[in-house]
């Protein structure tokens, strides 16, 4: 037990440290850590990507405790969880402690805008790997002749995706409570 909350701590630390752009920029890490150590399948954790995204707080805090709590209990959420903050509180303190000679440092100021369009780069791939995965069940995007139609799904991706596009301003909460009744109804009924 003491082994896999080092373990949760270690690998949630890693995903805080290295990633940048916050919660959705960390999914492909989170995915890739998750799935290779066996503690998810990919539905599972779209599952859980879905409820973090859709509960209060942080997307990051809420994803490392529901996985870590899925690991190991309770003392599995507050490991995974004080490991994927602690990188942002050291670094944050640092940057505080350093704000002026940091802000106007062309090589912070040039690292910076280096990362902004590989952050937006990574958030689509993993934005399309899900749509793939989710809408379509394409489980590999080299078996695409085995896509597997559920059109439920893909009326709640046409509904939503045309809301969005409808009314620009259509507030999140609003899109994510519409989802979750399109999916009880489409899936709790039918």
């Amino acid at each position: 037990m003491l082994v896999n909350l080092f373990e949760l701590f270690i690998t949630f630390f890693k995903i805080g440290i290295f990633t940048f752009g916050g919660g959705y920029a960390m999914i492909p890490l989170i995915t890739e850590e998750v799935l290779n150590k066996g503690w998810l399948e990919k539905d599972q954790l779209i599952d859980f990507i879905a409820i973090a995204e859709s509960t209060p707080g942080a997307f990051a805090v809420n994803i490392s405790t529901f996985i870590g709590y899925n690991q190991e209990s309770i003392l599995g959420a507050l490991f995974a969880t004080i490991g994927v903050a602690m990188p942002s509180l050291i670094i944050i303190i640092v940057i505080a402690k350093l704000f002026h000679k940091f802000s106007e440092n062309k090589y912070v100021i040039g690292f910076l805008n280096g990362a902004k369009p590989v952050i937006v780069g990574v958030i689509f791939s993993v934005g399309i790997d899900f749509l793939l995965s989710s809408v379509f069940k394409i489980k590999e995007i080299t078996h695409i002749r085995e896509i597997i139609f559920d059109w439920k799904t893909i009326l709640i991706f046409v509904i939503v995706f045309s809301l969005t596009r409808i009314k620009e301003r259509l507030h999140p909460i609003l899109i994510v409570l519409i989802s979750g009744l399109l999916g009880y109804i489409l899936f709790g009924i039918f």
